[in-house]
């Protein structure tokens, strides 16, 4: 039986697509830009604030006014960081039905600990975490195994006692590289890249629910 999940945040844990798309229309409404509908932003939540003003704002690193821009991008969302950001359905469940079983749960995720924490906080689940890993909190980020070995040693278990749960093809990399069995979500930020099915997960859910099975919980 598997004695600890760990998650993903960003399109695994948490609906945090509505609150990245509104701070990227603030940056289009500063240059006299119309909004772009959120779901259209949804698939490009998980590449982070490159990918955002790269589609957004056709913004790439090195050009004139692009560390402005990314600056002021992440000025907005530590703003307005959790106004319509919500978990996904069924998580709170089975954070619930892990915590009642004694098995900790935590969060490793490549978001800066200055978003993650403040987040978690707004969303109540801060003190509940039994570990929080940031994409600053190791030497490197996922896919690098390094977050992932960090958790482990914060909730005092073994790799291959835990499950780790993600969106991205980097998920799942990080957590095989760790020696964690790996658990990909199809409701998640899927992008354009490679098809889920390719990425090498040992388990693919199209709930969370289903990661409560997996677990050994009824």
């Amino acid at each position: 039986m598997f004695e600890a999940v760990l998650f993903d945040l960003d399109g695994t844990f948490a609906d945090t697509a509505p609150d990245l798309a509104a701070a990227l229309n603030r940056l289009r409404a500063d240059l006299a830009l119309p909004g772009v509908p959120p779901g259209q932003l949804r698939s490009l939540t998980s590449q982070g604030v490159r990918g955002m003003l790269k589609a957004g704002l056709d913004m790439r690193p090195g050009d004139a006014r692009y560390a402005e821009f990314y600056e002021r991008f992440l000025r907005y969302y530590s703003q307005d960081i959790c106004v319509e950001t919500t978990l996904f359905p069924g998580v709170d469940q089975l954070l619930g039905d892990l915590e009642g079983r004694g098995s900790p749960w935590g969060i490793v995720t490549n978001k800066a600990q200055r978003f993650t924490l403040p987040l978690l906080a707004r969303l109540g689940y801060a003190k509940r975490a039994a570990c929080v890993v940031s994409g600053d909190s190791a030497p490197r980020a996922k896919p690098a195994p390094q977050p992932m070995q960090l958790a482990c040693t914060l909730i005092d278990r073994e790799p291959g006692r835990c499950l780790y749960v993600g969106d991205d093809l980097r998920d799942i990399q990080a957590g095989r590289a760790a020696g964690m069995v790996t658990v990909a979500v199809r409701y998640g930020y899927l992008g354009d890249g490679d098809p889920i099915e390719a990425w090498g997960a040992d388990h693919l859910v199209d709930h969370a629910h289903e990661i409560a099975a997996l677990v050994g919980i009824d």
